[in-house]
């Protein structure tokens, strides 16, 4: 069996926060003005990423780890999760703000969801004059005060907000208070879960006038009450991969491609390729491949050495 880089068809969702970059800026073929999500790679139930290119072009990805699990996943990663995929990968565009949200750890999503936690990282890969981020509190809370505000509606007053650029990235732990703002254009790394608690939406409708569901009795055991340190600094070394992300779901590396790359590998993990400016080729057992930005690409695990040319910028993604 020859195996190759894959692509996924996009799995559009819309957002009642949602707007139209991700076709303007990322080349998505969105149908509609509030599309908010693009779910690049996913093995969520009932969105199953399906390959859109090459022989397997159809199959779902599903499908291909049940039947090449090792070849795919890795060695490492299949003796850890099995033939479980462990990661989602998405691009968010917000033309409004996200609600307040949070998501469980491991150990409380389990129990109450038999699903993994949500342990994630954005990738600020365009934002507009002001755009902000919501990040943790901006001083130890408790479940007391914290409950309070959320009554007097002043949540925002004690939560810590950022104002980003292109290029910042911000590591949330599980428990962490968050919320996307307007104007923000994200690439998305996490564990596979769709598990969130939504706290806040600023009291808006949908088009039936009906609020969206709160999650506020599963969140105040979930929430880390304590301030973070979620924004990462990184390097840019040219034609390396610098490292941002290091933690048990997984490994980000940004790769600030000018000329080209050799990269080899070990049979241990996937990789995936998110390119987030420009576009690059991937040269692999004599096959060239061309990517721009917008495309997520899957290295299955068996896939060692490969050379990467062009000028883009890349975030690497595997488990370690």
């Amino acid at each position: 069996m020859r195996f190759y880089p894959l692509l996924f068809e996009p799995i559009l969702k819309e957002r009642i926060w949602g707007g139209t970059k991700l076709k303007s800026y990322l080349n998505k073929p969105i149908i509609s003005e509030i599309t908010g999500e693009s779910w690049e790679i996913s093995t969520i139930e009932n969105d199953i990423s399906i390959v859109s290119n090459g022989d397997f072009k159809g199959k779902s990805l599903n499908e291909l780890i049940n039947e090449f699990p090792k070849e795919i996943l890795g060695s490492k990663v299949y003796v850890a999760f099995g033939k479980q995929f462990p990661l989602l990968f998405k691009y968010l565009d917000a033309r409004e703000d996200l609600s307040i949200q949070l998501h469980p750890n491991d150990e409380l999503a389990k129990k109450r969801h038999n699903s993994f936690g949500k342990t994630e990282m954005w990738y600020v890969m365009q934002a507009d004059n002001d755009a902000e981020l919501i990040v943790g509190f901006k001083k130890k809370s408790s479940p007391e005060e914290y409950t309070q505000h959320l009554k007097d509606k002043t949540l925002l007053n004690i939560l810590d907000t950022k104002k980003v650029q292109n290029g910042d990235v911000f590591f949330l732990a599980t428990g962490t208070i968050h919320a996307i703002g307007a104007g923000n254009v994200i690439a998305e790394i996490q564990q596979t879960s769709d598990i969130t608690y939504r706290v806040y939406d600023f009291d808006r409708v949908d088009a039936n006038g009906n609020k969206r569901e709160l999650h506020n009795d599963l969140a105040l055991e979930a929430i880390n009450y304590d301030t973070v340190e979620a924004q990462r600094t990184y390097s840019k070394i040219e034609n390396s991969a610098n490292e941002i992300v290091n933690c048990q779901y997984f490994t980000t590396n940004f790769i600030p491609l000018n000329g080209q790359m050799s990269i080899q590998k070990t049979k241990d993990s996937f990789t995936v390729f998110m390119c987030v400016d420009n576009h690059f080729e991937l040269i692999c057992d004599g096959e060239t491949y061309v990517y721009q930005k917008g495309d997520t690409v899957l290295i299955p695990a068996f896939l060692t050495d490969f050379q990467l040319n062009g000028k883009a910028s890349i975030l690497e993604i595997y488990i370690s």
